[in-house]
């Protein structure tokens, strides 16, 4: 997921809308542009300025400002137009928004593969062999599917980066003023193929003929504005509509919280038919930030039968690298348990956020050399550095137990340090107080619990790669 513009946050153009105000009223703003100053300096100078409709420039210049970072190909475009606070804190950033295009190629390109192979064994393997590649594999596919439909459209950054891949793309969104700046932003991104429906996505869902691809990012607030993260509290409720919204399209994309628990989530959709084909938990510089769930219904014989060879696929993706493997290939696998005491000299792994929430741990024992400290710490030790290993990577200088002496020889001269505990009955609060060590510097410390139930500290550099 590699950001294709390189335009530096100084080079974007301000959105024509404000550059045309601020000409008109002689305006100036702080060069360079600082996060928030120009917005700050206009707020206070509103009373100057009775005929501009300060409270829409204002969000204007803040939108632009948070679709620098976020959206930056938008922020390029000079005639977008930006949407109040809550939908631009709610948008996809355009990292993962293009991540989920490069999903939905690779899905339309398998469905065309099923749905043109002769219906015999031997076209089996494959569409299996094709049912393997990563998402960014998909987008060699050439040429676009038929159609796709968002039933939740929001401020339109999926559906920007997603309709690209199709021929025909439906973008259905309740509110009104959110359908107009979607219509302005369409023509402005070139998405001539876009079609911007303003009404309910289940009202339109009973109407809507049969589609490639359905996609829905159910609202995850409550009626109070707190988050939600189990299916049925969202709405859309997916679970409610499950059934139609297989009968109306070969592939729905969910986006869900990444609070949410995925185990529960497949289990829940999974209650019919097995119809959820992968999960896919997305992170941006190991943060976890959505949840895609894939749901395909079965139609004929071979496909069930590759369906049921294929098992459920998981997809755990930061930033460029994705690790993806079968929940077949975890079956009867356990944790390779450390077996003898880590020492100074070997190294520690930490796995991303995306694997962390996969619980995938047995897994990464098998695929590399490596061994978990413990069944529940999460940390992992080889006696060779493993660069490919997917995580943080840390040299150990230094192991202690928590004896206050061998405590003040491993952290002798060491006044500050990034503190992190696994498995441990303190907090970083409580350790960092406890040990007098400042936040920061180059010098890693985890605090953690052995296969022994012994209390360790590990003191570690940093193996940037």
């Amino acid at each position: 997921m590699k950001q294709k513009n390189d335009i530096s946050h100084s080079e974007l153009p301000l959105p024509k809308y404000v550059r045309d105000v601020l000409s008109k009223h002689n305006i100036s703003l702080p060069s360079p542009l600082g996060e928030g100053a120009g917005v700050r300096l206009l707020a206070l100078q509103s009373h100057r300025y009775p005929d501009i409709d300060m409270p829409y420039l204002l969000n204007q210049l803040t939108g632009w400002q948070t679709a620098r970072t976020k959206l930056p190909s938008w922020a390029a475009k000079e005639d977008i137009i930006y949407p109040p606070h809550l939908s631009m804190e709610q948008c996809s950033s355009e990292h993962t928004a293009e991540y989920k295009a490069q999903l939905v190629s690779r899905l339309i390109r398998l469905s065309s593969l099923v749905t043109n192979s002769p219906q015999n064994e031997q076209s089996s393997p494959s569409v299996m062999e094709s049912a393997t590649l990563t998402p960014r594999e998909g987008t060699e596919q050439k040429g676009r599917g038929g159609t796709f439909c968002d039933l939740t459209g929001g401020f339109g950054v999926d559906f920007s980066f997603m309709s690209r891949r199709f021929e025909r793309a439906i973008y259905v969104e309740q509110q009104k003023e959110l359908c107009e700046v979607a219509r302005h932003n369409f023509r402005a991104l070139g998405l001539t193929q876009a079609e911007v429906v303003n009404g309910d996505g289940t009202a339109y869902l009973h109407q809507l003929d049969h589609v490639a691809v359905i996609f829905l990012d159910p609202a995850r607030r409550n009626e109070q504005g707190g988050k939600t993260v189990l299916i049925s509290d969202c709405t859309p409720d997916v679970l409610t509509l499950e059934e139609e919204l297989l009968e109306k399209a070969d592939t729905v994309v969910i986006k869900l919280s990444p609070m949410l628990d995925w185990h529960r989530a497949v289990d829940e959709l999974n209650r019919l038919d097995s119809v959820v084909r992968e999960v896919h938990i997305v992170s941006v510089r190991n943060e976890c930030k959505e949840l895609l769930l894939v749901l395909q219904k079965t139609k004929g014989e071979m496909e069930a039968t590759i369906a049921v060879n294929k098992s459920l696929q998981m997809f755990c993706v930061n930033d460029d690298s994705v690790v993806s493997y079968s929940l077949r290939e975890t079956l009867g696998v356990s944790q390779r348990i450390l077996s003898t005491a880590p020492m100074a000299g070997q190294y520690l792994y930490e796995p991303n956020a995306s694997l962390m929430k996969a619980g995938c741990f047995s897994l990464l024992t098998a695929r590399y050399s490596l061994s978990a400290l413990s069944l529940n710490s999460h940390l992992f030790v080889s006696d060779e550095a493993i660069d490919a290993f997917p995580g943080r990577k840390f040299r150990i200088t230094a192991v202690s137990s928590f004896n206050k002496k061998e405590l003040r020889h491993s952290l002798s001269g060491i006044d500050k340090a990034n503190l992190a505990v696994r498995n441990f009955p303190m907090s970083v609060a409580e350790l960092r107080k406890r040990l007098k060590i400042k936040e920061g510097g180059d010098i890693y410390l985890f605090a953690t619990t052995d296969a022994e139930n012994k209390h360790l500290l590990f003191v570690c550099e940093k193996i940037d790669t």
